[in-house]
């Protein structure tokens, strides 16, 4: 059925997940050297948007050092056994947004 030139049928309306955002942002902290350093963010959601911890500009990834987990829409870095080194500003980032303590 066509009315004025255009086929009439049903449109497709593609849904959109909407864009995940960070509802609890993580906390300054202060560890004794040789403490383990635990930060958190949550998110509006859970996301399969690829997440990012940073301390200063460096990229951080899990190894013996350093854990990197997310669990359900909470998203964690563990520093286990801090030093002066890991002093410094860490950020969160999923999408566009971004964390920092």
């Amino acid at each position: 059925i066509y009315l004025i030139g255009k086929p009439l049928s049903p449109s497709l309306d593609l849904c959109k997940e909407p864009e995940v955002t960070i509802v609890e942002k993580m906390k300054d902290l202060t560890a004794q050297e040789g403490e383990d350093a635990v930060f958190e963010c949550k998110l509006s959601r859970e996301t399969t948007e690829e997440s990012q911890w940073f301390l200063g500009d460096l990229r951080l990834q899990s190894n013996e050092l350093t854990e990197i987990r997310a669990q359900g829409n909470v998203h964690s870095l563990v520093l286990r056994k801090v030093t002066p080194e890991d002093s410094g500003a860490v950020s969160f980032q999923v999408g566009q947004q971004k964390a920092s303590a």
